[in-house]
């Protein structure tokens, strides 16, 4: 099977969007546990409802997240299982961080 088909390296592309901001990734790490909410989203993480409705805008645009709507609300979900599974074995990797190498994202 070759990996650098034009979907695999799309797909890693749109994880990539994903995964690059903050809001984002903690949008993605709390639909993990099942589907929510905004207002229960705006709860729990420090945003703005506009900021919000952006992240989540462009998670569904990427494909990694559904929304239903339910009478006045809207309720968000991941797009997969297997999506759930990946992010569950992403976060469980031990990273090696060289202290030698320059952050370039310029975390502490």
């Amino acid at each position: 099977m070759r990996l650098m088909t034009s979907a695999a390296l799309d797909t890693l592309e749109r994880f990539g969007t994903a995964l690059a901001d903050p809001i984002r990734r903690q949008i993605l790490l709390r639909l993990m546990t099942g589907p929510g909410y905004p207002n229960d989203l705006l709860d729990e993480i420090d945003t703005t409802q506009p900021n919000l409705s952006n992240h989540l805008s462009c998670l569904r645009g990427c494909g990694l997240v559904t929304s239903q709507r339910e009478g006045r609300r809207v309720r968000y979900e991941l797009a997969s299982p297997n999506l759930a599974h990946a992010l569950s074995d992403l976060v469980s990797i031990e990273l090696e961080i060289d202290s030698n190498h320059a952050d370039l994202d310029r975390r502490s």
